[in-house]
């Protein structure tokens, strides 16, 4: 079972990748799904997203964890019984899972020049470093939408906007880190984040 990196954060975080290369029976078959999860699993059209889902959760079994320990909230957002908080990603041929004591989010995406396209949608103060012609455009913007997504993931707030409440200071790629913000309803909130770059994908997170 390919369990592709384990990233120790902190002493109470953990993140977990997964690099999907089983076949959707070999996935399944292991798994106690709880009754709704194997019908909403069944319910997918796509494959490559059956295969997301089974996948984490064969990360929450590296967690300790099986599926009837997870639950989702009238948000969408998930939890675990036990307390720890828990966010949840798949992206193609990745899926990621970080557990910690606190509040957390996380992202993984492909890097594709069509997030080029949708920038200006989720974009606005970061455009004063970022150069359009640069050969790391692409790769920055994926950074930029994985830490607002991991961020949105953590809040799970109706109303919130990557473009107008949310801030990614400059980094570089070597950096492996930087800062966020959120800015909602008079609130700011100040979180460090992190990322990391394999095989054409980004993973970025928050570190509590």
């Amino acid at each position: 079972m390919p369990l592709y990196k384990s990233i120790s954060v902190n002493s109470q975080t953990t993140v977990k990748i997964w690099k999907i290369e089983e076949s959707y029976d070999d996935l399944l078959r292991p798994l106690d799904l709880k009754p709704n999860s194997l019908e909403r699993v069944l319910g997918m059209k796509s494959e490559l997203h059956q295969r997301g889902f089974l996948s984490v959760r064969h990360l929450l079994r590296r967690f300790g964890y099986t599926d009837q320990d997870l639950f989702y909230d009238d948000n969408g957002k998930p939890h675990l019984r036990d307390g720890k908080h828990i966010s949840i990603t798949h992206s193609f041929t990745f899926s990621g899972v970080i557990v910690s004591d606190k509040e957390v989010g996380i992202d993984i995406e492909m890097q594709r020049h069509k997030i080029s396209i949708i920038a200006k949608k989720f974009v606005d103060y970061e455009f004063n470093y970022l150069t359009i012609n640069a050969e790391d455009y692409i790769r920055k913007l994926t950074v930029i939408w994985g830490v607002k997504e991991s961020l949105y993931k953590l809040f799970a707030t109706p109303g919130m906007l990557f473009r107008e409440h949310f801030l990614v200071i400059p980094f570089m790629l070597d950096d492996g880190e930087t800062v966020a913000w959120i800015d909602y309803r008079d609130k700011k909130y100040r979180y460090n984040t992190a990322f990391i770059e394999f095989e054409g994908f980004t993973c970025a997170y928050v570190i509590p």
